[in-house]
């Protein structure tokens, strides 16, 4: 299944958008899933009331699945908690947890993807400062995990009593080595529908000085993320009009950020129908462009200059990434990049770990990190 994640500052239009791509490709034939995230259950008045063959909407219920994941909970800790005469809570008492709506979002997000009824499956995404740490948070959860409750040690599952006594401390039991393995499983399904070459993001953003630093800082953290971005569309844009016009400033000004997008993106404008969109017929009129057919990945390749200048040099494409915000530090076999609000830990493809940082420099919008071959580790040649 091809997936559609659309998602731009608040009050952009996302909503709209993303219902309007879901309809266009529905009428074209293709069997379309629009999930929605929104508490607010926008989707139904951008769609209306007429029902479209082929189009399924979907609006994600965190307090239903929070509800359900505590009933399961229970169900799997009732031994310890009969044990300890501990009372079950009841569903209806039970409020969500700071979180939950962003764990509903991804599980429903991987259950959707893995769903053979559908060709294409378009998501839309919170404002964009959620998105980017929702969609950080499956690595970086999975990434904790390892590091708190490594798998290897669970091999020595005989040993861990004698080791408790011998250490003085309860060592971690089998349950929670096994609650960490059934979420590291979960977590990385929906770590592969992120990184699968049929996954895109799409922005929405309304052409102005607001709207072009969210785009900057939204493509940088998605970029950081290794998330594919296929289209920029540039909502709401206003009709050339009379110079005289109170319309003639914003008109310019929505001009100006255009030229300037169509210079780093592939724009797509989308017309102000001078109200908001209600209705198919609406939504057909903003003529958003189709989801895109073909896939695409977001490479890191290393280059082999050691011939010529003894290193081996790494690229991370990082467009809108500025010199004053980029920071690294290397950590064992992993590198951490800060690049402006945001911070990955990325693991050094095998050869670099083999290797001494000697340097960095940002061009092009892509970082390119240096790498000497340490001749303790590097292997050496006759």
């Amino acid at each position: 299944m091809r997936t559609l994640l659309i998602t731009g500052p608040g009050g952009s239009g996302r909503t709209t958008t993303a219902a309007a791509t879901a309809l266009a490709a529905a009428r074209e034939g293709t069997r379309t899933l629009l999930l929605g995230t929104d508490p607010a259950d926008t989707l139904p008045t951008a769609l209306g009331a007429e029902t479209t063959p082929r189009l399924t909407t979907r609006r994600i219920d965190p307090d239903t699945t929070a509800r359900e994941d505590l009933t399961a909970l229970q169900a799997r800790a009732a031994p310890a908690l009969d044990l300890l005469g501990t009372p079950r809570l009841d569903p209806e008492e039970f409020t969500p947890l700071p979180g939950a709506e962003e764990l509903a979002i991804l599980r429903a997000l991987r259950d959707a993807a893995l769903d053979d009824s559908y060709d294409l499956l378009v998501v839309d995404l919170p404002p964009t400062p959620r998105a980017l740490t929702l969609l950080a948070l499956p690595e970086e959860l999975r990434r904790y995990l390892r590091r708190l409750l490594p798998p290897e040690r669970q091999a020595a599952r005989a040993l861990r009593p004698m080791l408790g006594r011998l250490a003085g401390v309860p060592m971690p039991a089998e349950w929670l080595y096994e609650t960490a393995a059934r979420l590291d499983l979960q977590l990385a399904a929906v770590e592969a529908v992120l990184a699968d070459r049929d996954t895109v993001v799409r922005l929405v953003a309304e052409p102005g000085p607001a709207g072009a630093g969210a785009v900057r800082v939204a493509t940088l953290g998605l970029a950081l993320r290794g998330l594919r971005t296929d289209a920029l569309i540039a909502n709401r844009v206003l009709p050339e009009s009379d110079p005289d016009s109170w319309l003639a400033g914003p008109v310019a000004q929505q001009r100006k950020t255009l030229d300037e997008w169509r210079q780093s993106y592939d724009v797509h404008p989308v017309a102000h129908l001078g109200r908001d969109p209600r209705g198919a017929d609406d939504l057909a009129a903003l003529a958003v462009p189709p989801a895109p057919t073909g896939p695409g990945t977001v490479t890191w390749p290393v280059t082999d200059h050691l011939a010529d200048d003894g290193v081996l040099v790494w690229h991370l494409p990082l467009p809108g990434a500025r010199r004053d915000e980029l920071d690294l530090v290397r950590r064992g076999d992993e590198i951490v990049v800060t690049a402006g609000p945001f911070r990955r830990t990325v693991p050094l493809p095998s050869a670099l770990r083999r290797c001494t940082v000697a340097g960095a420099a940002l061009r092009d919008g892509e970082l390119r990190i240096r790498f000497r071959p340490d001749p303790a580790l590097w292997p050496r040649t006759r």
